[in-house]
């Protein structure tokens, strides 16, 4: 795990923080290892709850990805996409 800062917005409260803190520390651990896609896509919902625009979570994106490397659009994608697959216990994992 590297060392940087989660985007954070000082207009949130602290529920509406730690959701988007556990959903982001989501998308670090589909890249770092893997994660149950039923358990992400909760985090998800919950994030969506605090970032309900697109362009505020692809402007979240683009922070995020500039400091840590990993990208939301591309575990939301696929997360979709697996979401999609009658596979059952599925693991989301980006190499």
């Amino acid at each position: 795990m590297q060392n940087y800062a989660y985007p954070i917005d000082s207009d949130w409260s602290t529920d509406e923080t730690v959701k988007v803190v556990e959903f982001l520390a989501a998308v670090e651990q589909v890249y770092e290892s893997s994660m149950d896609v039923k358990e992400f896509s909760i985090k998800y919902q919950k994030f969506k709850e605090v970032v309900t625009s697109i362009s505020g979570e692809k402007q979240l994106d683009k922070v995020f990805q500039s400091e840590s490397g990993y990208s939301i659009y591309q575990a939301v994608k696929l997360m979709k996409e697996l979401n999609k697959t009658e596979t059952k216990n599925k693991k989301m994992r980006i190499n």
